[in-house]
């Protein structure tokens, strides 16, 4: 589900994990600071005092670039998964469909 919301922001031409442009200008809302990397335990946003905090040290942290490289990698991954899945079945489907004719 994150990974579609993500995918969906990104279509739109939104930065990750950002919804609206006010967001984007201000960045962090409790430090005003802009957001610099993505907590990939967390699946948020941080700027460099949240990155600090005790609540993200221990996490893994990215550049918001790779990371938005490394979701459309494997969301395109899963996509052409997907794909060739349906069209086994429409494969599938059109097999059984002339065998009942």
């Amino acid at each position: 589900a994150r990974v579609l919301e993500i995918a969906r922001r990104l279509s739109r031409g939104g930065a990750l994990g950002i919804e609206e442009e006010e967001e984007e200008e201000e960045g962090c809302r409790r430090h005003r600071e802009p957001l610099e990397v993505f907590c990939k335990e967390d699946g948020a946003l941080l700027c460099a005092i949240c990155r600090e905090s005790r609540a993200h040290r221990a996490h893994t942290v990215l550049p918001v670039p790779e990371v938005v490289r490394e979701y459309k990698e494997q969301i395109q991954a899963r996509l052409q998964s997907l794909k060739d899945d349906r069209d086994k079945l429409l494969e599938l489907r059109e097999a059984e469909m002339r065998r009942n004719w």
